[in-house]
Order: C-alpha cells, then structure tokens, then sequence
C-alpha cells in the first residue's frame, strides 16, 4: 500500500491546514470553524449514540439544535462569517452522516464554496459510504476527511454498532463489520492518494476496543493517514452503552503516548456538536440559530373562538429565550389567537442541571408536566425528545420559537390548531 507522508502533501494545502483548528494544534485558539447541520441520516447504529437527545447543556457529536436545508446552511454561513472574522473551516459532521445525505451536503458545499474558495472545506464521516463517494469528495474540492473507525476486527465491530444499512439491506453482527471495514479502509486509500488528508477518530471504548487501538492506528498509518484522533466514550443517555464508565483523559493520554511512535496525535479535540460554531472550546451555536436570525412571519388572526392556554418560557417576559429544562417559572397565558393575557405564573423546579443530571430528573420533569397538564401548549426555545413526548402523549403541543412572546402565542396557537392531537381538547 502507497504510504503518503507529510513532506509528499501539496504544500498549499499544508498552509491551509495550519488554519484548521482541528488538524493544527496551533490553529485551535486562532481559528474557528462552523459545522452545518444538513445531514440528519444515518446508515450506522452505533452502540455508544443517540441522537435523539438533545441538550444545550451537551457538546457531543449527534447533538444539534436544528437541522437546515442547504439554502439556509447558506445563510448561516454568510451570518457567521460576518459575525466571525477568523471563521477558516466549513464543515459537515452530521447530526447523521454526510456520505448517508450526499446530496445535501454536496449542494450545501456547493453553494458555499461558490464565492468562498478561501474556506476549507471537510466532512466528518462513519466511513460507510466512503469509497463509493470518494472520487465526487476529491472532485468537489474536499481537502479534509474525518474517518470514525474504532476496529480492525469484526468480532469487535458487532460488540459496537448495532447494526448498519447499506445497499438496501440491514446487516448485524460481524457481517456489519467486515463491511463497514473493507469500504473505510478502501475509501481512506482512495482518498489519501488523491491528496486528501485524512484524520481517523478512534472511540475508545474500556473492555471492548482499548487494547485494539495500536492495531488500528498502525494500520492507518500504512494508508497514509494524517492524525489520529483517540476520544473518551461519551456515554449518551438512552444509548445501549448509557451506563458503561466513561474513559478518562488519562488513560487517554496513556495510550496516545504510545501510538504517538506510529503517527501524531491530536490532544485537543472538544468532541463538538453536529452545529459547533467558533473557536474549539467556546462553542456559540445557540448565539447563531436561524430562528435568531429569521423574522418571525406574524400568523393570520385564528378564527376560532375557544380560548386557550400556552405555558411559556422567558426569561424577562418579552422574548422566548430560555430552554424548558432551564424554567423554574411558566408563564401562562390565555387567548383565541390574537388577544392573549396573563393569566398565571406557576413556579416549578428546575430540572435539567447538565449532562450529568439531565438523565436522572425524570420524576422533576413528569412533575413539571404534570402542573402544566390543563394547558394545550408549550410554547418553549428549545425542549428535549424525551420531554416533548410526553407532553404528545397528552395532548399538548411542543412549539420551539426564537422570538418575541407575541409572535411566538400566535404560532402556537396558528400551530395547536393544525394538530389533530389537540381537536379534541379544544371542540
């Protein structure tokens, strides 16, 4: 196998590459990157994500507060840019997988690099689809690929994903492993011949994959790969590894020491979510959500003369600005649509403490619904899956919104109406 060295990279990408905060430890504090959200699916189960949970309070690969059609992907980039003058990386890391959503991350990547040739562009990708997308990543201009591959051996595979789908069909166990394998390594070739630098992650995984991790870094060394990324399991509330222990930084560190001899090492990576925007380690995806960004269309007046009531989070009272597991107050109002007041202020306890707590606060969330039980909606910045669905189960809709309280009353009220889970409720 051709072995590509650093000194036999295009020295103009190795210039680009000392401002990829990822690929450049020197770049890491200089530069920031945005990753946009294009990419909701996935062909690959692994073990250790969910995606479905999401919390403000997380930074973990999966994890999004949006996800955006290339149009408006577009349009953040342009906000961001303006906004972040040492914006450098462009990068599409999901919330699923880039190469199971191809061409939306083409056209995204697109219509970016269409006025913004000065941008690197990456992906960070399962490896699935690698080699049948290769030669169109290499031909789009694509510099940088990520690569997850956390073993060499599929007995090892099938203890970490459970399962993949490829080519139509679902495939479990060692089978799923040896495809997934063979189409990751086949692609990083391609790839690295093709002048693309390559970096692998690598989840290391205590009682499973450790032990394995030389093997994998030497044999991606021999493909002619950059750096190797070695990540602590993050365990995900409501994966199947939820509750295995989480990898410290120093047997992290203890084990990139001794594949730092094969090829260097990456030891800043934040593990970011699937909408980081900023510099590695100050993460301002909240501050640039589109639905910050986008005026709110104001609904036409709602014909409908039943009254309703809306439980609201806000910070102030003018804004919906905080995020449900946030609230120890909600604001209830009552209204038809267009005239709404204040009806109440009910005090709840604040359930949602961080990613260490958000996975045992089920009693204190059921409670807080259930004091919200004879409303019809939520009208709430952002609320978890888990939350979300068992207000569904009762009747009461979600409304997510980014604006003022007025215009936010009147989407969920233009929205309640829409919902054939609240005709009920509300005849």
């Amino acid at each position: 196998m051709t072995c590509v060295c650093p000194g036999a990279i295009n020295q103009e990408l190795l210039e680009k590459t000392q401002k990829h905060p990822c690929y450049s430890a020197d770049a890491h504090n200089k530069y920031a990157r945005i990753h946009l959200p294009v990419a909701p699916k996935c062909n690959i189960q692994c073990n250790y994500c969910n995606r479905k949970f999401d919390c403000v309070n997380e930074s973990r690969p999966g994890v999004t507060s949006e996800v955006l059609t290339p149009e408006l992907a577009k349009r953040k980039f342009e906000w961001v840019k303006q906004e972040i003058p040492e914006l450098s990386v462009v990068g599409i890391a999901g919330p699923g997988d880039p190469l199971a959503d191809w061409e939306v991350t083409k056209q995204t990547i697109r219509a970016i690099k269409e006025n913004n040739e000065d941008m690197i562009f990456c992906l960070s990708t399962n490896g699935l689809m690698l080699i049948e997308y290769a030669q169109e990543i290499v031909n789009l201009g694509i510099n940088h690929v990520t690569v997850t591959v956390n073993s060499l051996n599929p007995e090892i595979s099938a203890k970490i994903y459970n399962h993949i789908y490829y080519q139509g069909q679902y495939y479990h166990g060692p089978e799923a492993g040896k495809i997934l394998l063979k189409n990751q390594l086949d692609g990083i070739k391609y790839l690295t011949e093709h002048g693309v630098l390559v970096k692998i992650n690598i989840v290391m995984i205590k009682g499973i994959n450790d032990a394995h991790i030389p093997d994998v870094v030497k044999e991606v060394k021999q493909l002619g790969v950059f750096v190797t990324n070695i990540m602590p399991l993050i365990p995900a509330p409501g994966s199947a590894f939820e509750y295995f222990s989480q990898t410290s930084m120093k047997e992290i560190n203890d084990l990139r020491n001794i594949c730092q001899a094969d090829i260097r090492q990456m030891r800043h990576c934040q593990q970011c979510r699937a909408d980081a925007i900023g510099r590695l380690g100050e993460d301002r995806s909240q501050e640039f959500r589109m639905c910050n960004r986008t005026p709110a269309t104001v609904q036409p007046k709602n014909t409908v003369k039943k009254p309703c009531r809306v439980a609201v989070t806000t910070k102030y009272g003018k804004l919906v600005d905080l995020h449900f597991g946030h609230a120890t107050e909600f604001v209830i109002y009552e209204g038809d649509g267009e005239n709404f007041e204040i009806v109440e202020r009910r005090q709840v306890g604040k359930y949602c403490l961080g990613m260490e707590a958000c996975d045992v606060g089920e009693e204190k969330r059921d409670a807080i619904i259930d004091a919200l039980s004879d409303c019809q909606a939520v009208l709430t910045m952002r609320i978890g899956y888990h939350a979300k669905k068992k207000f569904a189960i009762r009747g009461i809709v979600s409304v997510e919104y980014c604006d003022t309280v007025e215009n936010g009353l009147r989407q969920a009220v233009n929205q309640l109406y829409q919902s054939p889970s609240t005709v009920g409720r509300l005849a």
